[in-house]
Formats: structure tokens, sequence, C-alpha cells
């Protein structure tokens, strides 16, 4: 019990301070990421907090595998270290003792995972979505903001206001850009009302000028005017033709056949496969020379988690591309991971060599 309760209790405090400093980081990236779309005008900035939440909250599942694998390798390679793993050692602890209460310790954090990626990720994304899509396809007149320029919903027109406006429908020095497949035009007028005619919202402009340029032919038209009329937005906000792939929930994924569909549902499924090898792995890698940098078995532990998840992504990319299945990817990469992990353990718990199988003597066991 003394054996189990030490390293669980030092497990969680490695994980938890792990958990803190990866939070941090990844919330002040998502922050300055989710501020340059806010000016880019992808995102409502009214809603960066909540888009810049709903974000972490979808990249939980890999913070706490990489929180799990590098809290694991901290902990035992301090014990060897401080020559702690040699007491246990000597006490009739071998290193396969230390595998059940890794996983007794990690079997709450592997189910999280299981959770946030199968569950949760699915809906962040769906929410980030929906709150992207309302604010891209919001009317014109919404778009506007006094003393700013704003592009149009469509892209086609850009828009300008004094900061000085009497009310909400109406404006004075307005200035608007349209660019159409056959011209362009740059029409300012001294002031705007907004009215509705027809059932249709319309910007009536007063007393300005209209420069029109076709793109087929050379010459400029123009024009000035006392009164003059365009339509802005009216139109009802049309729902999304194609739902995003990763907003998908996990149960339409598992219900289809289509290769797009099972890529996305592998790496899912395949987040909580990592969790699980990444114990074991953690466990098989720890081994440290005392003499050695302190750092170098955290450098390997995350060079293992860039290329396990970068293969993930590959392996998604080629099941969505028909190139390969779900089933035999997920064999190939978790499953040939666990036996590599496994087969490492094994080495490192009965103090197994390439010299010594070589030279074909007895290989040494340790106290188990």
């Amino acid at each position: 019990m003394l054996f189990d309760s030490s390293i669980r209790k030092e497990l969680a405090r490695s994980f938890g301070a792990t958990l803190v400093v990866l939070v941090t980081i990844v919330m002040t990236m998502m922050l300055i990421r989710t501020l340059g779309q806010a000016s880019r005008g992808r995102v409502d900035p009214s809603d960066v907090l909540l888009v810049m939440g709903y974000t972490v909250l979808g990249q939980l599942p890999t913070i706490l595998s990489l929180c799990l694998f590098v809290a694991i390798v901290a902990v035992l390679s301090r014990m060897y270290r401080d020559s702690e793993m040699v007491i246990w050692f000597a006490s009739g602890r071998g290193l396969m003792n230390l595998l059940p209460p890794l996983l007794r310790f990690a079997w709450p954090v592997m189910l999280a995972i299981a959770a946030l990626s199968l569950v949760v990720w699915p809906w962040a994304n769906t929410q980030i979505q929906e709150l992207r899509t309302q604010y891209e396809q919001r009317s014109d007149v919404d778009r506007i903001a006094p003393g700013q320029f704003q592009e149009s919903a469509n892209g086609s027109r850009v828009f300008f206001i004094d900061r000085d406006s009497p009310d909400a429908t109406s404006a004075s020095n307005v200035f608007v850009a349209t660019n159409e497949p056959s011209r362009e035009t740059v029409t300012s007028a001294e002031s705007a009302k907004l009215e509705v005619r027809h059932g249709e919202r319309m910007a009536v402009l007063f007393n300005g000028q209209r420069l029109e340029m076709p793109l087929d032919k050379p010459g400029l038209r123009v024009s000035e005017f006392r009164e003059y009329g365009t339509r802005v937005g009216g139109s009802k906000i049309a729902g999304m033709d194609e739902v995003a792939l990763k907003t998908r929930n996990t149960l339409d994924l598992m219900q289809s056949d289509d290769a797009s569909f099972r890529g996305e549902l592998g790496w899912r499924v395949g987040l909580a496969f990592a969790a699980l090898n990444f114990v074991v792995l953690g466990l098989a890698v720890a081994v440290v020379n005392p003499r050695a940098g302190r750092s170098s078995s955290l450098a390997f532990a995350l060079f293992a988690f860039v290329v396990y998840y970068n293969l993930m992504t590959v392996g998604q990319s080629w099941v969505a591309a028909g190139r390969m299945g779900m089933g035999p990817f997920m064999i190939l990469l978790h499953g040939g991971t666990l036996l590599f992990a496994l087969l490492l353990l094994v080495a490192r718990h009965n103090q197994w060599s390439l010299r010594t199988l070589l030279a074909g003597g007895a290989p040494r066991r340790s106290a188990a």
C-alpha cells in the first residue's frame, strides 16, 4: 500500500502542475488566435471568450494525454535519479509491478479523454461553427460600424459611415465600394437613411456621387444624384449546406461507411487508445542514468508524443482518402505501439540487453 500510495500521490501532484501550465499556455495561444480572427472579421468581438473557451475545451483530450505522459515520465525519472527505484527493486518490486498503480491512477484520466474526444469535441466544434456562421451571415446593415470599413456578407461591397451618425437608422458621410463581375463602382453621399421598401431593407443615399468603371472596356462614368437607393441585407440567413465533419456526433460517424467519416471516427477513438499507450510507453522509457542529463527523458517523451500524434493525423488523412481502412490503421498504429511498449517494458523488467542476447548468455532478471 505504501508503494502504491506514494507513487500515485506524486503522480497527482505532477499531473496537476503540468495541467495548469499547459492549459495556461494553450489558453494564451487560443486567445491570440481568436483575437486575430476577430480583427479579420471572422469572429464577433463580443464572442472572443466564448470561442476561446470552446476551443480549449475541444483541445482538452490532447492536453490531458500529454499531461499524463509527462507526469509519468517526470515522476519515474526523478525516482531513478534519486535512487528510489533501487530501493523499491531491492525490496522485491520489479518494473512490471509499477504498471498496476499507474493504471489505477490513469484510468479516470483515460475515461475523461474518451468522453471529451467522443462527445465534447464535436459539441464544442458545433458551438464554434454556429457562432461564426451567425456572425458571418448577419445582414450588411448589422456589419456596418461607424468609423470603420466593413465588408458585406458576400465580400462584394465595402461600407464606411462617419462616427457622428444621428441615430441607428441614419448616417452621414457614407462610402460604398462595390465589386461586380462586369464593373466596379464607388458611391459616396452626404447622408443616408435606412428604409423598408417592398419588404426589403434599403439604404437611401442623399446628395452624392457615383463612379462606375467597366471591367470589359476602358472608360469611367461619373454621375451625381440627389437620392439613390441600394439594397442592404434583408435576406434570411441561409442554413449551412453541409455541417463540418468535425462537428458530426460520434453516433453519426459510426453509422456511416463514408471514408471521411471513418477517418474522423478513427481519430476520436484513437485519442483514448493513445492515452493507454502513453502510460505503458512512459513506464518503459523512464529509465534514467543518474549521471545523464535531467531533461533527456522529458525531451524524448515530448518527441515521442509529437511523432505519435503526427502519425495519427497522417493515418486519419489516409483513411479519409480511402488508402487504408480504419481497422487496419487502428491495429497498425495503436496496436503496434502498445506491443512495442510492452516488449520494451518486459525487456527492461528482465534487464535484457542486446549484447547479452547476442552472446547467448542467460539474461538477468530483476527482483519481482
